[in-house]
């Protein structure tokens, strides 16, 4: 079973006394001319006494920056969180993603602390969802395998924002912004899951059970079945294993639903790369490998909870890859789901080989878009380094998932899908292989991906592109913002908002 670490939000207007909670956390910026401290609650004659004391405390107002101070009485809290923001805009202002991780970094900080009050500057709704966001975000940690919770601290549980927005109009910003964490926060736990509790099977189980009480359909395709109905790929990555593979679908199929999506997600629940086996070192973050899987899965999840009129529906291609005697070997060649046939050169190369068949299966029911997302190759890194997705295919697609990643405040960067590879995974033997030229590596995988996307009513080629989170979707570098060590779930709230966006664009 998948927990997920909820958060009570609200928002407070005045008179933090009536609501007392146990921090207060208000903002620091960096101004030209040193620390500068932001709107805030507190009395003129306070905020000048902290104002002055900035510098001498070491406060500079550097993101991911906290300083704790005994609370002052006219707050109702015990203590006082200086919160860094970083830099304001050109016009004074505040970033929506600044605020989203500084209120993040805050509560992440505060683990052990039941509850806070944050104080930032939240001019607009956008504003106050932003603060949400960060704090829903921030308030999680993983701790399911402890044998005693003996040193550790349970997240926040319960902040409230002060602001000067109504709370009526701030409302639909905090059920959003629950939902959005809620759905970040189980991706990230599913990453996390160690690969002797989370393989196929339990995958399955697990996505079963967060759809609980959302109105979506979840059906599975066992090794059998798989078999019986061509899904040669998902069942040519998995026969290495003891573990059999699984197909899953989730689908949420409003009555008034308007457009129609598909996601597609990679699901290696571990991967030693098959075969052409991978180093060591390093091997056991890919227990990661299925992120792809457990973000379009949550990304349903969130929109059937967010009751918005769009069909989506998420294909979970989930297999795990290990060496045995029963193992593909480099030179097999495995029919796709639909026929076309693959010659396997690389045992290593397999998550384009489980998303071939979730492509096809996807293609088939014709949706107006299909996004597939996967931790698909180690080029990404290379050209986009750690933070920093690479997005492939259909001009009108790649487009509009950048616009939802900047208002989402996720990094996603357009590239492109050169003719000229196309011809290098020509095969001898089979219609095309799985690895091709090596120069440019992510565009190479994706326009093998791009060989299943099927076509529409109108004979074109169904709008599609293809997300690499390689580098993004595991953080093995020190917590920052609102973003923890391992899982991070990035862009779940990306696909969510390219939903709504697509909704508001057909309106």
């Amino acid at each position: 079973m998948v927990k997920t670490n909820d958060i009570i939000l609200g928002v407070i207007a005045k008179d933090l006394k009536k609501s007392p909670s146990d921090a207060l956390v208000i903002g620091v910026a960096q101004g030209s001319d040193g620390p500068v401290l932001l709107e805030n609650p507190l009395s003129a004659k306070a905020a000048e006494s902290v104002q002055g004391s900035l510098k001498l405390l070491g406060v500079s107002g550097a993101p991911d920056q906290s300083h704790r101070l005994p609370g002052l009485p006219e707050t109702g809290s015990g203590i006082l969180v200086l919160a860094g923001v970083g830099k304001l805009s050109e016009d004074g202002t505040i970033p929506e993603e600044a605020l989203r991780r500084a209120a993040g970094s805050a509560v992440r900080q505060l683990a052990g602390v039941p509850s806070a009050t944050l104080a930032f500057p939240t001019a607009s709704v956008t504003d106050v969802a932003a603060v949400a966001e960060g704090a829903a975000m921030g308030a999680y940690s993983y701790t399911e395998h402890r044998s005693s919770k003996d040193g550790l601290k349970d997240p926040v549980a319960k902040v409230l924002i002060f602001t000067g927005v109504d709370a009526k109009a701030a409302q639909p910003a905090l059920d959003r912004a629950s939902v959005l964490g809620r759905a970040v926060n189980a991706t990230r736990t599913l990453v996390n899951q160690p690969p002797s509790h989370l393989y196929p099977e339990s995958f399955a189980e697990s996505a079963k059970e967060l759809a609980k009480g959302l109105p979506v359909k979840v059906t599975v395709w066992d090794e059998k079945r798989l078999e019986k109905e061509g899904f040669g790929g998902i069942l040519g990555v998995g026969k290495g294993s003891t573990r059999q593979p699984r197909l899953v679908k989730v689908e949420y199929a409003p009555a008034k639903a308007t457009r129609k999506i598909a996601l597609v997600g990679k699901g290696i629940t571990f991967d030693t790369g098959g075969i052409s086996i991978k180093p060591a070192l390093g091997m056991g973050d890919m227990k990661s490998d299925m992120a792809g899987a457990a973000v379009v899965l949550n990304t349903v999840l969130a929109i059937a909870s967010l009751g918005l009129p769009i069909k989506a529906t998420a294909w979970l291609c989930i297999a795990e890859n290990m060496p045995s005697g029963a193992a593909q070997r480099p030179a097999d060649v495995l029919t796709v789901y639909g026929g076309k046939t693959v010659e396997v050169l690389n045992t290593d190369a397999e998550g384009r080989l489980v998303m071939a068949d979730g492509l096809v299966a996807a293609s088939l029911e014709m949706p107006d878009a299909i996004i597939d997302v996967a931790t698909l190759t180690g080029a990404q890194l290379i050209a986009l380094g750690l933070r920093t997705a690479g997005v492939m295919g259909s001009d009108s697609v790649t487009s509009a998932l950048k616009s939802a990643a900047d208002r989402a405040g996720e990094l996603v960067w357009p590239m492109p899908l050169p003719e000229e590879l196309r011809p290098s995974l020509d095969s001898q033997v089979a219609d095309l292989a799985n690895i091709g030229e090596r120069n440019g590596g992510m565009m190479t995988a994706a326009v093998f991906l791009r060989e299943f996307v099927g076509k529409n009513g109108d004979g074109q080629q169904i709008p599609w592109a293809h997300v690499d989170i390689a580098g993004p979707s595991f953080n093995n570098g020190s917590p920052y913002g609102y973003t923890p060590k391992q899982g991070t779930g990035c862009t779940v709230r990306t696909l969510v908002a390219y939903a709504e966006d697509l909704l508001a664009a057909s309106a």
